[in-house]
């Protein structure tokens, strides 16, 4: 199950459980939509309460990645997880984004609002 939020650029996603595709595929939505008013948005993934996910998720997340390459500026990815620190450090090779990994949502966010 996810949980969304849409703060102007700032679009949220909150996993519990297992990512499913159905999942995956309201991100895209919410990702989508807010792509055609945005020339870019930021992400913030909350994964810290992210069962696992299942396979189709892993292949439909490389093509999403691909098709948005240029659609992200930074993407902030909530986790303590070691396995997706490392998944995180490999999506950097797939979008044109600033891609950093926190264990703590206040950072995230305000390095999200931060100016470059």
């Amino acid at each position: 199950m996810i949980v969304t939020d849409l703060q102007g650029s700032l679009v949220s996603v909150t996993v519990y459980g297992e990512f499913t595709l159905a999942d995956y595929k309201e991100f895209e939505e919410l990702v989508n939509y807010r792509v055609k008013f945005q020339e870019t948005v930021n992400l913030l993934m909350d994964l810290r309460q992210m069962a696992g996910f299942t396979l189709d998720v892993a292949w439909e997340d490389l093509r999403f990645s691909r098709a948005h390459s240029r659609d992200f500026g930074k993407i902030a990815i909530l986790t303590s997880s070691q396995w997706m620190t490392w998944s995180a450090w490999l999506q950097q090779i797939f979008v044109d984004a600033d891609v950093c990994v926190f264990d703590d949502e206040q950072a995230a966010r305000e390095w999200l609002l931060a100016e470059e």
